[in-house]
């Protein structure tokens, strides 16, 4: 067994140093393929490297080149573009010139046209000038006619107004003489009624006004005139039916009766009835006048107002002052 295997690897050393020789011949034969192979890309890279450089430089060289070209383009189309500006301006010159002729050429035909028109037209204007010359001495003619009327009304009117402040003189003196008369019947009234009501503390007068105490006549928060105000009230109006016919008939007299409450504001109870101091006063003075009235004194002699407390006799709010403040006024005045 021992001799079998000697024998057999004795035969396999043999054939593994063939192929290992073998295969040592081909790596060297690829060695040597490489390092020429190696050697050949050198010299090819060398010189594709210096081709390279070359083109670089060239096209370093067109680069500039086509830079200087585009420069010398932009100059040029900035030229062309001053040049066509340059062109359009004198194409709008030229333009202005030509509508400039064109209008001074029709101006030039208007002016001839007018100049006709205006020969024409001097012709008409003498004829319309020597008629406006006929009017015109007309109507001087009767400018001076005007002045002799207006000079003649002038005179009339300086008559008329001499006779006018005549007139107001006279009217004047008139109005003087019935207010005098006016005057005078009031006072023959007030002395009437004076001597009428004399002796009464709550009768006085104030002024041109004959004042009667109002609670001489109402009761308290009332406007129903009571039996003491009627017999004074028949009094007044007795004195008025005796004066009345020796006051002129074109003097416009009137008796005014106005009415006047205290400050003391309305209770619950008088408050449902007035609606304030004003509404008492004036519906107190109505009462008189309606009064007056039922007495035959003629309803369009008579006036009756009410003033509330606005127009006090005496200042403040004793029992007197107030007594004082609620009080019927008559005065006879003119309308």
């Amino acid at each position: 067994m021992a001799r079998r295997r000697s024998r057999s690897d004795a035969n396999i050393w043999p054939g593994f140093v063939d192929g290992l020789s073998t295969l040592l011949l081909v790596l060297m034969f690829v060695l040597s393929i490489f390092v020429v192979a190696q050697f050949y890309l050198g010299e090819r890279l060398t010189s594709v490297k210096d081709e390279l450089a070359f083109k670089d430089a060239e096209l370093a060289r067109l680069t500039a080149r086509l830079d200087a070209l585009a420069e010398q383009l932009g100059l040029a189309r900035a030229e062309k573009e001053a040049l066509q500006n340059q062109i359009l301006a004198l194409e709008a010159t030229l333009a202005e010139k030509e509508a400039a002729l064109a209008e001074s050429r029709s101006t030039v035909a208007a002016t001839a046209e007018e100049l006709e028109a205006e020969r024409a037209l001097a012709e008409q204007q003498k004829s319309e000038i020597a008629t406006l010359n006929a009017q015109l001495a007309a109507l001087r003619r009767q400018l001076a006619s005007l002045q002799e009327a207006l000079e003649a009304a002038e005179a009339k009117d300086r008559e008329q107004q001499a006779q006018i402040e005549n007139l107001s003189q006279r009217l004047n003196a008139a109005l003087a003489r019935k207010v005098q008369e006016l005057q005078e019947v009031r006072s023959r009234f007030f002395e009437a009624l004076r001597a009428a009501l004399a002796g009464r503390a709550d009768v006085r007068v104030e002024g041109d006004r004959f004042v009667l105490q109002g609670d001489l006549l109402f009761a308290p928060c009332s406007a129903t005139i009571g039996d003491a105000g009627r017999v004074e009230l028949d009094k007044i109006a007795a004195i008025i039916l005796d004066i009345q016919d020796d006051i002129p008939a074109e003097i416009p007299w009137v008796l005014r009766v106005d009415g006047h409450a205290d400050a003391t504001p309305l209770g619950p109870s008088c408050a449902a009835r007035f609606a304030s101091n004003l509404d008492l006063s004036a519906q107190r003075a109505t009462a008189v006048v309606e009064y007056l009235k039922s007495r035959g004194v003629p309803a369009k002699r008579l006036a009756a107002t009410g003033w509330g407390s606005q127009w006090p006799l005496v200042a403040g709010y004793s029992p007197a002052a107030l007594a004082q403040n609620r009080r019927i006024e008559f005065k006879l005045d003119a309308r």
